[in-house]
């Protein structure tokens, strides 16, 4: 995991993170809405070039680490290599967390 200098607002955290590995064609994008909504986190996941996913969660730091945790797993038929992750501050710009193309 990368190092963490986070900032937070109201016990509120955010992450970038971007997964590598057999990672698209397998409903990533699905299982992590469904797995973040749970875990009441807001922001996107997309799909990058070259196979990647792309993920921007906010809300709580312990909903975050259970979500992180998760993408280094993801769905079935997923094969990750590796997660790269970026803390940083909440941006306050989502409503919920959702798909974007």
């Amino acid at each position: 995991m990368a190092a963490r200098s986070r900032s937070r607002q109201g016990g509120r955290s955010c992450f970038r993170a971007v997964v590598h590995g057999h990672v698209q064609g397998v409903n990533f994008r699905y299982y992590t809405c469904v797995k973040a909504r749970t875990l009441d986190l807001v922001g996107y996941v997309r799909n990058l070039s070259r196979g990647r996913v792309e993920v921007v969660a906010q809300g709580q730091e312990r909903s975050l680490q259970r979500l992180l945790s998760w993408l280094h797993a993801g769905p079935p038929w997923a094969h990750v290599s590796h997660v790269d992750v970026c803390w940083r501050s909440p941006e306050g710009e989502y409503q919920h967390f959702g798909v974007r193309y």
